[in-house]
């Protein structure tokens, strides 16, 4: 049975990267890619370890397996993976709805991965529900990027809710910044 939990452990942060090391799109074949979708960005251990020191971590467990995640990357460590930097910079001069974007009570998913035995079967809902459900007494919105090759990833996003808010180009990809407006 799928529980969704907060990582607790050590090792819920090594199951992460286990799962994680699976799904970088470096790993994966065109088509894997294409329709299962990749995550990009790797972390370090004591990267995790900072993030869930400042916001637990949204865990989807069934029995002892990792069936997905969905990571809060605080914006007090915004400098500490730099791949990530641009888009921080970045959500600094846009706006939504006429309010500057740095003025938002927001948080960044920092990545979402469901394992190849669970997708398709609203893991990727339940961890955003549970975000949402924890989350939403301290912040109004979230915002994530999602590279515009990632065509299953972009789908499953809008069909939650989330919103569009913007599409840049970096040295590695082409992104959208997209927005979940819990106000609303």
């Amino acid at each position: 049975m799928l529980t969704i939990r907060e990582a607790v452990s050590t090792q819920d942060l090594q199951n992460i990267l286990i799962l994680q090391r699976e799904n970088m799109r470096g790993v994966l074949s065109p088509s894997e890619i294409l329709e299962e979708g990749f995550i990009t960005v790797h972390h370090s251990l004591e990267q995790l370890e900072a993030m869930q020191a400042l916001v637990p971590q949204i865990l989807a467990v069934d029995g002892s397996t990792l069936a997905g995640y969905a990571l809060v990357m605080p914006r007090a460590l915004k400098n500490s993976i730099p791949v990530l930097v641009p888009m921080f910079e970045l959500l600094d001069t846009l706006s939504y709805e006429g309010k500057a974007v740095s003025a938002l009570r927001y948080y960044v998913m920092g990545q979402i991965c469901v394992g190849r035995d669970y997708r398709g079967q609203g893991v990727f809902r339940q961890l955003y529900q549970a975000h949402r459900e924890r989350l939403s007494k301290d912040f109004d919105y979230c915002i994530t990027e999602v590279s515009s090759a990632n065509l299953r990833s972009m789908r499953a996003h809008l069909k939650i809710g989330f919103q569009l808010l913007h599409t840049f180009t970096d040295e590695l990809d082409e992104w959208n910044i997209v927005l979940w407006d819990w106000t609303k």
